[in-house]
């Protein structure tokens, strides 16, 4: 999702009609616009550009996508972060940055959007350097009730830092919620998961172990949601500034 996202928001607004007759007059007031529901959910896609994503816009407006190579689904190629509001069919957000693991570094952007609820999201995100637009799908994925239960397991997959440091990484949830981890390079981390109240979604929290991991002893919170169909686990997260962050691709036997 590169080069997509300028979130514009559109406000709606009320007209007020006056009727005149005989010595007085009255006032009416229009109905309001229907409630259009929100951007929230999971979305699968594509950009202008070809490239395919998959994220998530949560109830609170935030949202986290990861986007892929050119032509190429097998190669993550970015993320991007940012919070966005939900009004009217438009979804729009100001504050957008995009982790491009090309060269480009991080990225500032803007995008404005529509969406029907729990059908489709499309718009275009607005860089310095240019525009791109994107068009997804709803996936059904998140409408499921999540359970630690059901991500409990060791997860083998790749582990890819916004600096650009892409290593081999297993990670382990256990029932309680408690993460552990460690990438074939020899750093290790721990944190925990937590179920979302809305969504089929993970609250997560990562600390690095300091050494040779690229985030060194610093604190990365995120979400993680589970792919039932080839019992993956996606999971982004950031750190405080938004400066540097962790991507995880894996699958469980």
């Amino acid at each position: 999702m590169r080069r997509t996202n300028t979130l514009v928001i559109l406000a709606a607004s009320i007209a007020l009609t006056s009727c005149g007759g005989g010595g007085g007059g009255s006032a009416s007031t229009a109905p309001p616009p229907p409630d259009l529901g929100t951007a929230e959910g999971l979305w699968n896609g594509m950009t202008a550009d070809n490239r395919s994503f998959s994220g998530l816009v949560l109830d609170d407006g935030t949202y986290w996508f990861l986007y892929t190579a050119v032509g190429n689904n097998a190669v993550i190629a970015g993320a991007v972060q940012g919070t966005g509001t939900s009004s009217s069919g438009q979804f729009a957000s100001s504050n957008g940055l995009d982790f491009n693991l090309e060269g480009a570094g991080i990225l500032n952007f803007t995008m404005a959007g529509t969406y029907t609820e729990k059908s489709k999201l499309g718009g275009t995100l607005t860089y310095t350097s240019g525009t791109s637009s994107f068009t997804s799908t709803y996936g059904t994925d998140y409408d499921l009730v999540p359970s630690l239960a059901t991500v409990a397991g060791t997860y083998s997959g790749q582990a890819v830092t916004a600096n650009g440091v892409v290593e081999m990484a297993t990670v382990t949830i256990a029932s309680g919620g408690a993460i552990t981890g460690t990438s074939a390079g020899g750093c290790s981390f721990t944190g925990s998961a937590a179920p979302r109240a809305k969504g089929n979604v993970y609250d997560i929290s990562v600390i690095f172990g300091g050494g040779v991991c690229d985030n060194g002893t610093s604190t990365v919170t995120g979400v993680a949601y589970y792919v039932a169909a080839q019992s993956g686990l996606v999971s982004t997260a950031l750190n405080s500034g938004r400066t540097n962050g962790f991507i995880f691709l894996g699958t469980k036997p």
